[in-house]
């Protein structure tokens, strides 16, 4: 069953940029490397610029699995903890 995942990402004031081209660097990877990412993206919402939506499908869940164990994933989030002003807000979702 297809998953769907809407994750919710509060930035810091002043670390947008960086953070965009630590995520853009992480999507690469993603879309390159995991054959069950069907959609991996970051949006920027119009109503509070340091927050971000990444619009995440998966194949499978056990795709979605291996994506949180991926290298650059764990390494990517490290790297976001200086950035964040919390944890990510995180909505797992099964496609209709």
């Amino acid at each position: 069953m297809t998953i769907g995942v809407i994750a919710t990402i509060s930035i810091r004031e002043g670390k947008n940029a960086e953070f965009e081209e630590l995520f853009m660097a992480l999507t690469e990877q993603v879309l390159a490397n995991e054959p069950g990412a069907v959609f991996y993206a970051l949006h920027r919402t119009k109503s509070d610029p340091q927050v971000y939506k990444v619009l995440e499908q998966y194949a499978s869940q056990d795709a979605l699995k291996a994506h949180g164990q991926t290298e650059y994933f764990l390494a990517a989030s490290q790297k976001m903890g200086a950035l964040v002003t919390a944890a990510p807000d995180i909505e797992v979702m099964d496609a209709v």
